[in-house]
């Protein structure tokens, strides 16, 4: 089997160095990570608005690792069309994600971008998150119970396309009682804008970039500095099946995502209203 792997917390991480050494007994593994940290990117790509450095890092039986220095959707790109190319992998894997993406959280996400990416290209595509920012985050749990659902995926493939196997696992430390298939439940972040706290940036994202506060430009006049913060909303339109609440409870979950996401039933009711008319 040929497998691609990337995430988006960059090629450094200790999540994708631990999805390695999973999926290594499975076949070939070739990694195309991003050089830096690249959260919230969702299915973003570089679109020539600067060179995209590309860096070889190491080759050796069975393991090869490149790292771009661009979106993790630039990577799945790139390791298809360039690398794989003419042929193409068998499937993609994105993560492990430190941190969690579940519920309507999935929408922004990197780690699912980067497996959209491949499931745009007919490549069957996991994503694998744990809900913990910790750069150095326990991920023994995933390593014991990921390869029975990592195999029980790829036993049996869909004969249809664009599927991503959305799998995420709850906190480290928490006595996983089973794996339960989910669906995507709502989620909401509020006061997500706060005027910028350089002790609160590091606690709350240094923390799961791990490295040192960057170098950022001094405002231009005029300019207020803000971050990103926010405080997670479990909607209530949320029932027990919700990948949000079976993660709570110590469940790993798996959703089904399909990229060509359309609402037939929607469509039918538009269409039942009389929007369609000829001119």
């Amino acid at each position: 089997m040929k497998i691609l792997v990337t995430n988006d917390d960059g090629f450094n991480a200790k999540g994708i160095r631990t999805l390695v050494k999973i999926l290594k007994r499975y076949g070939d593994i070739t990694v195309v990570a991003p050089k830096k940290h690249q959260s919230g990117m969702s299915m973003a790509v570089n679109l020539g608005q600067s060179p995209i450095p590309v860096k070889k890092l190491s080759e050796e039986p069975g393991e090869r690792w490149w790292y771009l220095g661009g979106t993790p959707s630039s990577c799945v790109k790139f390791g298809i069309d360039n690398i794989f190319y003419p042929e193409k992998p068998d499937v993609v894997v994105s993560g492990i994600n430190h941190g969690g993406n579940f519920g309507t959280a999935y929408l922004y996400s990197g780690t699912i971008g980067a497996a959209s990416e491949g499931a745009l290209a007919y490549i069957p595509a996991i994503a694998v998150s744990i809900d913990a920012f910790d750069p150095d985050a326990d991920f023994s749990s995933i390593e014991k119970h990921f390869p029975a659902i990592f195999e029980k995926i790829t036993d049996n493939l869909s004969d249809s396309y664009g599927y991503v196997y959305n799998v995420n696992f709850p906190k480290p430390g928490t006595v996983l009682k089973g794996i339960r298939m989910a669906k995507e439940g709502w989620l909401r972040w509020e006061n997500e804008f706060i005027p910028y706290d350089e002790r609160l940036f590091r606690m709350k994202v240094l923390s799961m970039m791990g490295h040192d506060l960057p170098k950022f430009p001094d405002p231009e006049e005029g300019e207020e500095l803000f971050m990103m913060a926010g405080d997670i909303v479990n909607d209530s339109v949320n029932d027990p099946e919700a990948d949000i609440n079976l993660l709570a409870q110590g469940y790993a979950t798996i959703s089904c995502h399909q990229l060509i996401s359309h609402d037939l039933q929607e469509n039918e009711r538009l269409k039942n209203l009389g929007f369609e008319t000829d001119l």
